[in-house]
């Protein structure tokens, strides 16, 4: 899976979510509202998802193996952390 692009859209200070992410597939195609969030042992990536008739939540986009996913979870939580650490280092309150 070629990720040419991870950019956070936005970062939240309160609660389990932690940040709004989109990222590119190989410079053709885009997914938005990815979520990074902070779970009771780990933080991780949540897909874009809506609710169905039931209220159950369903994925909208994800990876299909468990390998997809951990590498893509890998990269997003990677961004994720370097932007923190970045923009810590320029004195932002984050």
């Amino acid at each position: 899976m070629d990720i040419s692009d991870i950019r956070i859209r936005r970062v939240y200070n309160k609660g389990k979510l932690k940040a709004v992410v989109s990222l590119t597939v190989g410079g053709d195609f885009a997914v938005h509202d990815i979520k990074v969030i902070q779970g009771e042992n780990r933080i991780f990536a949540a897909m874009p998802s809506r609710t169905d008739e039931k209220g159950m939540f369903r994925d909208i986009v994800h990876p299909i193996t468990d390998e997809a996913r951990r590498k893509l979870e890998e990269k997003i939580i990677g961004a994720y952390n370097n932007f923190l650490e970045e923009n810590r280092e320029d004195g932002l309150n984050i």
